[in-house]
């Protein structure tokens, strides 16, 4: 054992550690300039910014926080995001082990005996060797940063895939919460529609009376049943769409939940707290699809770091340092240090156009990148855009809506009491019961719209982005 404090690393291999990893080929990345407009076309002066306000304090609806929850936890495509992010984590960490030499401890040994006619001296001998060292093969010098870049692309895809899950995420809740007011608003506009079948199922009651005593006409009684028939197809409608929705809601959420129909309004079910849009520029901070469209252009920008670093000199070494000796029991005795030293370099001459080739084929796809970064920063702003109109014009709708069924209500008592009174033909009142149904319906219907628009906005400005990188593993030298 005391032959070991002769052991040394040879100074060429300190040295070349050192140097290793000097250099970087990949252009400086720059963001592209934003390619829309600087502010958004309708502006809302007061509200909490959305990448702040986690989904928990956005909705209210304690039934729909519950199924939100629910959906986290059971949706099979977050399952698979999150899965998603793992893989690319571990692949970042296989590439990043590129950069480390590989050191591997071996042992050999080997012992034989070699017959007198094959022996110089005539004589049969017996003989062997022992050996033990550490090892380092073939571990590239990194001058020109190409193992480095190639680790920098992989851990920008993985930063890429950790923004995709976010945007899964995001999407899940927003589009639970938007399934979730769509059955409220069926729920609602079955109750409106069996409401009215009561109704007309009363009125056929006394016409049925009526015609028998002779005190009103056939035509009246047929005209009560159409308009019957008419709210009672409807309400089948209704509830085969409720039907449909319900599934739809469960595939999402991913579990078996019991939500009975609702029977309260959709006026005022809204969120209650008010968004404040910001500026487009911050959507590109807070926008999962634009930061992951960002990290696929800086892992492009990479690629051509390491097709750039493909011209130069390659660089190996492979080494050995440790101990060896005729005998096991000399193994480690004094002289018995072993070492070997063997760098190799390399540089194609004549490879038919393909380096250059891989970097052209680098760099139309880091143009490729920008293009899509680019087109995502404008689909977030059209989505921003669309979603902010929808909210302000919707909501002059239901003002509207709400105005003209105040009307159709009272038309269609004044018209019945036209009809008691010997004033209007009966038609006049199934006109106004058959527009006071479809007013009814086309209010709760512009309702969860003005809903779903808020929704929308939520999810367009990045809502709760904040709050999704919760649980996500810290990224792996994302300084580098």
């Amino acid at each position: 054992m005391k032959g070991m404090q002769h052991w040394r690393v040879p100074p060429v291999i300190a040295i070349a550690v050192l140097l290793s990893g000097c250099a970087l080929l990949a252009p400086t990345h720059e963001r592209p300039a934003l390619p829309v407009a600087d502010r958004y076309p309708y502006a809302i002066a007061e509200g909490v910014t959305a990448p702040a306000l986690d989904w928990k304090d956005y909705f209210f609806d304690e039934q729909l926080r519950g199924l939100i929850a629910l959906a986290l936890e059971h949706n099979r495509d977050l399952r698979t995001a999150v899965l998603q992010v793992q893989e690319a984590r571990a692949l970042h960490g296989i590439q990043r082990a590129e950069r480390l030499p590989g050191i591997s401890l071996g042992a050999d040994a080997t012992r034989g005996r070699t017959p007198g006619d094959l022996s110089l001296s005539g004589e049969p001998s017996t003989g062997g060797s022992y050996q033990i060292g550490l090892g380092v093969n073939a571990w590239e010098l990194d001058f020109w940063g190409r193992v480095r870049n190639l680790q920098q692309a992989v851990l920008q895809d993985y930063l890429a895939t950790d923004q995709a899950r976010r945007i899964v995420q995001l999407m899940l809740v927003t589009n639970v919460a938007d399934g979730y007011y769509r059955l409220r608003e069926l729920d609602e506009r079955i109750a409106l529609a069996d409401r009215m079948i009561a109704s007309h199922e009363e009125t056929l009651r006394i016409f049925t009376r009526r015609v028998e005593v002779g005190s009103t006409s056939r035509l009246d009684l047929m005209q009560v049943q159409t308009l019957l028939s008419q709210a009672q197809s409807l309400g089948t409608q209704l509830h085969q769409a409720r039907a449909t929705q319900s599934h739809a809601l469960t595939l999402l959420v991913g579990a078996p939940f019991d939500l009975n129909p609702a029977r309260g309004s959709l006026d005022g079910a809204a969120p209650t707290r008010a968004l404040q849009p910001g500026l487009p520029s911050d959507l590109l901070l807070q926008r999962p699809d634009i930061l992951a469209a960002e990290h696929r252009l800086r892992a492009a920008e990479a690629n051509i770091g390491a097709a750039r670093a493909a011209f130069f000199p390659r660089i190996t070494l492979t080494g050995s340092v440790g101990t060896a000796s005729a005998e096991l029991d000399g193994l480690f005795a004094s002289g018995s240090r072993a070492w070997s030293f063997a760098p190799s370099i390399s540089l194609p001459i004549f490879d038919g156009g393909r380096r250059r080739a891989s970097l052209n084929l680098a760099e139309v796809r880091r143009d490729l990148t920008v293009a899509h970064y680019e087109s995502t920063v404008q689909t977030a702003f059209r989505e921003v855009s669309d979603a902010l109109a929808s909210s302000r014009w919707l909501a002059l709708q239901v003002s509207i809506q709400q105005n003209s069924l105040d009307v159709q209500t009272e038309r269609a008592r004044l018209a019945r009491l036209r009809y008691d009174n010997g004033a209007a033909a009966f038609l006049e009142v199934l006109d106004a019961q058959r527009e006071l149904l479809t007013g009814e319906q086309q209010l709760t219907q512009t309702r969860r719209a003005l809903i779903s628009a808020h929704i929308d906005l939520y999810a367009a400005l990045g809502g709760g982005a904040q709050s999704l990188t919760a649980g996500t593993p810290a990224p792996v030298d994302a300084a580098n």
